[in-house]
């Protein structure tokens, strides 16, 4: 509960000292509790030392993860323990010694009684009675309709109802797992397919901000895995069922299925997987040409490519696993993900020739640096320096950046680095600065890293600047240029002050101190009492200033 804020934990330290919690149960390192508060809540502490935890029915606790009522919770076990009279076992122990009197048929009709006014009772009643019973028709209708009345929406779920919606799926989910490896363990399998369907359904109509709709999801299919596990279903159906979930489902709770059902597919079921896979794939568009144009990232052609590297892997056929990442060169991306594979796989020569093919087949699109810095730190590690250099200068040429200047300048030294602002100064030609975009930008920052400020400056008057490019100049280039260094700290000062707030302040207190050494005295007086003049009523920011 180190998350609780002072607030909370205040508050929790009030319904304790005002008596509100009143112990039910306890284990050795778990409370459970009723604590008196708007209504009754169930609140349950666990763990010890600093690594406490729990829930509580609470809306707070749906929200934040933790309330008032656990921290009244553990200030009463601890006070309990602390007194030495230990924590009272609470009245769940007397109910149990009460219960372990009745015979089973008052028991039953207790129940019973109960059920017949709490709904969710009633469902995991009728669920645990139509597993236990013999006729597969009772068990499929009922725990067909736990599954519809838990995974039903009727509105939108909002973020605080989530978690109890998701408990409710849960507890019909469980359900099911307890019958996936007995009688009923064929109807399980079409079942837990079922509840996939319906969670995948309701996950539109839920605030799955805390990803309860993944975890359903994951736990039906490992409900499915544990039925054909006990129920054997025939291979090939088995196999077309998988590969049709993995390769049309929208969340994805069978990806990989091949591998995770191995077992139960055995080499009939996988040798039919893999002929769907391929027939699939060979189907696929091929990979753009040169000229060709781009198609859209396909989920179908990565869901398939995945599957065939899970065959071609377990056959430990390489060159398979690389045809199979060379098809599917519809980016750069995937480019560099083909040559790093086979890098990775020790074969640098390939790798090199596939990311220079895909720098040749997308050398009309923007550059993908990523893919560009690929090619050049392998050609040098293969010792080919001047190809590295001629990638960089025609990603530089097509799509400049401070990433790539940087790369040249530190293959090419000073001459690079002059004849990268000569292009950018031929790109500057004609160009014009809007509020939003200013292209001189990048040729500020690169004449900086050359010291060439007073080009710089000129670029500066000539076609204007960001803010960002003008703070970068200014201070590099202050004491050779300190009148223009001057009014950009000035504007940042003023923008400073304006903004408010003492870290702002702060901020500018230090601009000034920066500008004291570039001036005389006596102007830097004159600007001091100007700007007190016109901010004088910011009074942590006169303070600063003295």
């Amino acid at each position: 509960m180190a998350t609780a804020g002072d607030k909370v934990v205040a508050r929790g330290m009030d319904y304790f000292l005002a008596g509100a919690v009143e112990i039910i149960a306890t284990e050795k390192t778990r409370v459970v509790a009723r604590v008196a508060g708007t209504q009754d809540y169930r609140t349950v502490v666990c763990g010890e030392d600093e690594a406490i935890g729990g829930e509580c029915s609470c809306p707070a606790f749906e929200r934040d993860a933790v309330c008032k009522h656990m921290v009244a919770v553990a200030l009463a076990a601890n006070a309990a323990l602390v007194s030495g009279k230990g924590v009272v076992a609470g009245p769940l122990a007397e109910i149990r010694s009460y219960l372990a009197k009745k015979s089973v048929g008052a028991l039953v009709e207790m129940i019973v009684d109960l059920a017949e006014s709490d709904a969710a009772l009633m469902r995991k009643l009728e669920v645990a009675a139509a597993a236990s019973g013999d006729d597969p028709k009772t068990f499929v209708k009922r725990m067909r309709q736990a599954i519809d009345a838990a995974t039903q929406t009727r509105d939108f779920v909002e973020y605080r109802r989530v978690r109890g919606w998701a408990a409710g799926v849960n507890a019909a989910l469980d359900g099911l797992a307890d019958a996936a490896s007995g009688p009923h363990a064929a109807a399980v399998i079409e079942l837990a397919d079922h509840a996939i369907e319906t969670i995948e359904a309701a996950i539109a109509m839920i605030d799955d901000s805390d990803g309860h709709g993944s975890a359903l999801l994951a736990h039906a299919q490992e409900i499915h895995l544990q039925a054909c596990k006990a129920a054997r279903p025939e291979p090939k159906a088995l196999a077309r069922l998988l590969f049709l979930r993995e390769t049309e489902g929208e969340y994805d709770p069978f990806t990989g299925a091949a591998a995770i059902y191995e077992d139960v597919l055995g080499e009939e079921g996988l040798a039919e997987y893999r002929r769907l896979a391929n027939e699939a794939f060979d189907a696929l568009p091929p990979r753009r040409g040169r000229s060709g144009e781009r198609p859209s990232f396909s989920v179908e052609a990565w869901r398939l490519t995945s599957i065939l590297d899970f065959f071609a892997e377990r056959d430990g056929d390489l060159e398979q696993r690389i045809a199979l990442r060379a098809k599917d060169g519809k980016s750069q991306w995937h480019y560099l993900q083909l040559a790093e594979f086979c890098r990775d796989n020790g074969l640098d020569e390939r790798a090199l020739g596939y990311a220079e093919e895909g720098l040749w087949l997308f050398e009309d699109d923007r550059p993908d640096e990523r893919l560009v810095f690929f090619t050049v730190d392998l050609s040098l590690s293969l010792g080919r320096k001047e190809p590295a250099k001629a990638h960089l200068w025609r990603a530089f040429e097509k799509d400049p950046s401070v990433a790539l200047y940087d790369r040249l300048r530190e293959l090419g030294g000073k001459d690079a680095g002059l004849r990268a602002v000569d292009h950018l100064m031929t790109r500057l030609e004609g160009a014009r600065s809007t509020r939003w975009h200013f292209p001189a930008d990048l040729v500020v920052r690169v004449m900086v890293a050359e010291r060439m400020f007073d080009e710089a400056w000129k670029v500066i008057r000539d076609h204007g600047a960001s803010r960002g490019a003008q703070e970068t100049l200014a201070p590099a280039s202050e004491t050779s240029h300190p009148r223009e260094a001057l009014e950009v700290f000035e504007e940042g000062v003023e923008q400073l002050a304006q903004a408010g707030g003492n870290p702002a302040y702060e901020e500018a207190a230090a601009l000034i101190a920066r500008m004291r050494p570039l001036r005389k005295a006596t102007e830097h007086a004159a600007y001091l009492e100007a700007l007190k003049a016109r901010h004088g009523r910011k009074r942590n920011l006169m303070q600063l200033l003295g």
